[in-house]
């Protein structure tokens, strides 16, 4: 075994894969962005903060219990996994293009 394989932060991947019910929860917020106009500053905002992901959703994580009593929100555990990946923003990204790009 070499050095690289020792320190690799990657090496074992604990990526959840997208139940259909996040693909839909996805979809709602794609699509509410849209509605409300906010497509550029959602996809610019998106855009920068995709690298800092991990440390956002290790946040929401901190502050879940002051958010959850202030808003009741269902499933807001889940959501804050699925805005973990970097590829979940991605595939964000890419359904509020697609909504635009139709509309």
């Amino acid at each position: 075994m070499n050095l690289k394989e020792n320190f690799s932060f990657n090496s074992h991947s604990t990526e959840l894969p997208l139940t259909p019910e996040d693909k839909l929860f996805l979809e709602k917020i794609a699509k509410k962005i849209h509605k409300h106009g906010l497509v550029t500053p959602a996809v610019f905002f998106l855009e920068l903060a995709k690298p800092l992901s991990l440390l956002a959703s290790h946040s929401l994580v901190f502050f879940g219990p002051i958010i959850n009593s202030l808003i009741q929100s269902e499933n807001y555990y889940r959501a804050v996994e699925v805005f973990e990946e970097p590829k979940n923003v991605e595939i964000l990204l890419k359904m509020i293009e697609d909504i635009d790009k139709n509309e």
